[in-house]
């Protein structure tokens, strides 16, 4: 009886009814403390930025320098060493300096699951996020 007043009832959102609840240790992992919910934001934060996020995919196979990022993301040399020094400074790639060229590469290669995650959960959620009215757009993306 009452697997039928549970099936008569309709999901609310059919993305919701198919999510499957945390798992005990996917719960472990986040933070109970308010501060150590800011730190996760803060991680997030520093890959929201489309540049930083393309130069971390470009860094997952090898390690480039500046120049090879500048190349394949056609950003100016100056963005991408502040992209670079950013991703650097929270810990996703480290450097290497030999003679007068910086060597960049991702420094936990758990960043390629963390970002195929992210790919594929953004591709099953496209119709969803391009609706989105509440993250501003990339101002790069602006006519």
């Amino acid at each position: 009886m009452a697997e039928q007043a549970l099936s008569a009832v309709p999901a609310a959102d059919s993305r919701a009814a198919a999510v499957p609840p945390a798992s005990p240790a996917a719960r472990a992992l986040l933070p109970a403390a308010a501060d150590g919910v800011e730190l996760v934001a803060r991680f997030f934060r520093a890959l929201g930025d489309p540049a930083r996020l393309r130069l971390l995919e470009f860094l997952l196979p090898a390690e480039h320098t500046v120049s090879e990022c500048v190349r394949h993301i056609g950003l100016s040399q100056g963005r991408v060493s502040v992209h670079l020094a950013c991703l650097a400074d929270c810990g996703y790639v480290q450097v290497r300096r030999s003679g007068r060229f910086a060597w960049y590469k991702v420094a936990d290669l758990r960043v390629a699951d963390l970002v195929m995650l992210a790919r594929a959960l953004a591709a099953d959620n496209a119709a969803a996020l391009a609706d989105c009215v509440r993250i501003a757009p990339d101002p790069s993306e602006r006519p």
